[in-house]
């Protein structure tokens, strides 16, 4: 690094029940240049509460899925509203599509699993500060870097029949196949059938990527959650 290069530490919050977790993960994240842990909360409330009690906003937040009292969903919503500035990691346990769609839709800028390396986590953190996102390949593949090149729009080259598109804002909920068949008066057969289609169409290989080229594209809103049953 170039003895001019201004010393710029972005500051992280950490909100995960797991205390052993969050103290292992705050000690790495001290250990990686550039970066520096300033809040650690077991929960979203405390980390909330502490923000609000006038505790400096963290560059980033990372959150775990799985705590008591507010739960990284509801954290991530409630961030992603009041402090839009603060870019949310999620960083779980869970390797579920539910999981993963939950959190995006939520607001958060990426996901990691928490078997992922020191590297995979400093990568993840400097993406997220200099290109807003990360989504590793066990998230979506190739599909963030087809849709970066930006050679043309994808909805542009791409002509979707208004039932596609319903099955697209179904999936990007938290129903199951099952339940968006019923929704959408169709046999299971006929939503694998869509389901297939559009994996094709748009060069996905799962209803993450899905959703989440539907999202960047703006096709689902993410911040619009549709929480219709709220089962966890």
């Amino acid at each position: 690094m170039p003895a001019n290069q201004p010393s710029r530490k972005y500051s992280v919050a950490i909100a995960d029940d797991h205390r052993l977790i969050a103290e292992s993960l705050s000690h790495l994240i001290n250990d990686i240049p550039g970066f520096e842990v300033t809040l650690l909360a077991n929960n979203g409330r405390i980390l909330i509460d502490a923000l609000a009690s006038g505790a400096n906003q963290p560059d980033i937040a990372i959150l775990d899925i799985n705590m008591p009292v507010l739960n990284g969903v509801a954290t991530a919503r409630e961030l992603s509203a009041d402090y839009p500035l603060i870019k949310l990691l999620a960083l779980s346990m869970n390797d579920d599509e539910t999981s993963v769609i939950q959190m995006i839709r939520s607001g958060c800028r990426g996901y990691l699993l928490k078997d992922c390396t020191q590297a995979e986590l400093h990568r993840a953190m400097t993406e997220i500060i200099e290109r807003g996102f990360y989504y590793s390949d066990f998230v979506t593949g190739k599909l963030i870097h087809t849709i970066h090149k930006e050679e043309k729009s994808p909805e542009q080259v791409i002509k979707l029949t208004e039932r596609e598109m319903e099955f697209i804002r179904h999936a990007a909920s938290e129903m199951t196949y099952k339940e968006i068949a019923t929704t959408m008066k169709l046999s299971e057969r006929t939503i694998d059938g869509y389901r297939e289609a559009l994996f094709e169409k748009l060069q996905v290989k799962s209803r993450v990527g899905l959703v989440l080229f539907a999202i960047r594209i703006g096709w689902v809103k993410a911040e619009k959650i549709k929480s219709g049953n709220n089962h966890h």
